[in-house]
């Protein structure tokens, strides 16, 4: 019998803890534990970019690592972009551009964005593109996610209309 064991974790700036199998994957745990359905289950196999989350500031896919793996690490969600029933600069646009449709892929994309944001203020549309790759939309055809993620940079004050400050 695999016993389960306690991880901590904190989680959106919350210290959270919760008993898992060694084998459960960080994705299940931040859903299921932890009820924070934000984070999508996509391909399971680190494709689709749908699971992805910033643990220690870096993006990860959270369908690829063990929950046990996380133990005592930052963990940042979809959830922990903005306060309750609020969105934040990078939210509103996806919204203003309409940068979503089913919303299956977005909570990704809008964590690989804040890292690419976060690393690189000021990208060019080329840079956003290479940056969200890794994240499959069937709905978009992306122009309003890279138009999205542009104008947050501009907005907050990073870019022009050339691409990097």
């Amino acid at each position: 019998m695999i016993e389960s064991r306690n991880i901590e974790i904190t989680v959106n700036g919350e210290p959270r803890s919760g008993r898992c199998e060694p084998r459960m994957t960080l994705v299940d745990f931040l859903r299921e534990t932890l009820s924070l359905t934000g984070t999508h289950i996509g391909c399971e196999h680190g494709v689709c970019g749908a699971c992805t989350v910033l643990l220690d500031g870096e993006s990860v896919r959270s369908c690829l690592m063990f929950a046990v793996q996380a133990d005592g690490a930052c963990l940042t969600t979809v959830e922990g972009l903005a306060p309750p029933g609020e969105m934040n600069d990078l939210q509103r646009e996806f919204r203003a551009h309409h940068a979503l449709q089913c919303g299956f892929c977005t909570p990704g994309i809008l964590i690989t964005a804040t890292a690419l944001l976060r690393d690189n203020p000021g990208p060019t549309e080329d840079e956003v593109r290479r940056a969200i790759s890794g994240n499959i939309c069937r709905c978009t055809g992306y122009q309003p996610i890279v138009q999205a993620i542009l104008e947050c940079a501009r907005n907050r004050g990073t870019a022009d209309q050339g691409g990097r400050a």
